[in-house]
């Protein structure tokens, strides 16, 4: 089964309109066609950011993320990261490196291509989700 570790802004698109992060969060993720991989640290970024006071002007925003946060906390696969990679100029993205690095993830799935500028990371292929969703997604 393919292993997926998706940024938090896929997370946050998918909750706020019909697009291919919701494709992906609500067909493959949620489905369990895909194993989800995360580390403690990239779950409390989840949390922190949706539940930022900015969400709360979309529709359901709030009541979506808390299903979207139990049912990832559920079914994800959680690794310890225990090695530090210093390769993004946003340090705080590295943690899903150190992520991929641990769980030999397939796919690391992000809309960040300003901060992301690498498009492979060890055996994982950094992809934004339309190049994902294209390319890789598990069809039926």
């Amino acid at each position: 089964m393919q292993k997926l570790i998706l940024d938090t802004n896929i997370i946050v698109s998918a909750l706020i309109s019909s697009s291919i992060p919701s494709n992906i969060l609500y067909e493959l993720v949620l489905t369990k066609k895909v194993e989800t991989c995360l580390s403690e640290e990239i779950f409390s970024e989840y949390v922190e950011v949706l539940n930022r006071d900015k969400f709360a002007k979309f529709a359901n925003f709030k009541t979506k993320a808390e299903v979207v946060l139990s049912k990832l906390r559920e079914i994800s696969t959680f690794y310890r990261t225990d090695r530090k990679v210093e390769i993004l100029t946003d340090t705080s993205d590295n943690k899903f490196l150190e992520l991929a690095a641990v769980s030999f993830a397939d796919f690391l799935t992000t809309g960040n291509t300003l901060d992301f500028t690498i498009t492979e990371f060890e055996y994982t292929k950094i992809l934004t989700p339309r190049e994902y969703w294209d390319n890789y997604a598990p069809k039926e």
